[in-house]
C-alpha cells in the first residue's frame, strides 16, 4: 500500500512540475522548484514541498501557488490517471537552510557549540563563565 503513495507522489510531483514550469504564465513561477510531495494514505491530500531559486521570493511564490492550486488540481486531473485527484496544499521547503545550519554546526568546535551568547559555557547542565585567552 505504501508503494502506490510513493508512485502517487511521483507522478503529483512530476507532472506539478510540468504545470508550474510550462503552463502557469506568471514569470515568478519559472525558477520553483518542487522538492517533495507527500500524498496522505486516503489520497485526499497531497502536501507539495516547494522552493523558489531566489530566496528573498519564496514565500511570495507558496503564496501564488496555493492562490492558483485550483487550477493546477484541476490540470494535474487531466494528466493523472486516478480516480480522485487529492487536493494540494503548497508549504515552503526549509530541508536546504536546516541542512545548511547543520553543516555550519558541524564545522564548528565542540567548546564553540557550547558556549552562549553570553559568553558562558554549558558544563553539566550550567553555565560556567569562560576565561577569554
Amino acid at each position: 500500500m505504501a508503494n502506490k503513495q510513493k508512485r502517487i507522489a511521483a507522478l503529483i510531483q512530476r507532472n506539478i512540475s510540468d504545470i508550474i514550469l510550462f503552463e502557469l504564465k506568471n514569470p515568478l513561477m519559472k525558477l520553483v522548484s518542487v522538492n517533495y510531495v507527500d500524498v496522505s494514505g486516503d489520497d485526499s491530500l497531497a502536501k507539495v514541498y516547494v522552493t523558489h531559486l531566489e530566496k528573498h521570493k519564496s514565500n511570495e511564490a507558496v503564496e501564488t501557488l496555493n492562490r492558483l492550486k485550483g487550477v493546477i488540481r484541476s490540470s494535474l486531473a487531466k494528466k493523472l490517471d486516478i480516480y480522485r485527484t487529492p487536493e494540494l496544499v503548497f508549504i515552503l521547503d526549509d530541508t536546504y537552510d536546516k541542512g545548511a545550519h547543520i553543516d555550519k554546526e558541524v564545522g564548528r568546535s565542540p567548546a564553540e557549540i557550547l558556549r552562549t551568547p553570553q559568553g558562558r559555557t554549558l558544563c553539566g547542565g550550567r553555565a560556567a563563565r569562560t576565561h577569554a585567552l
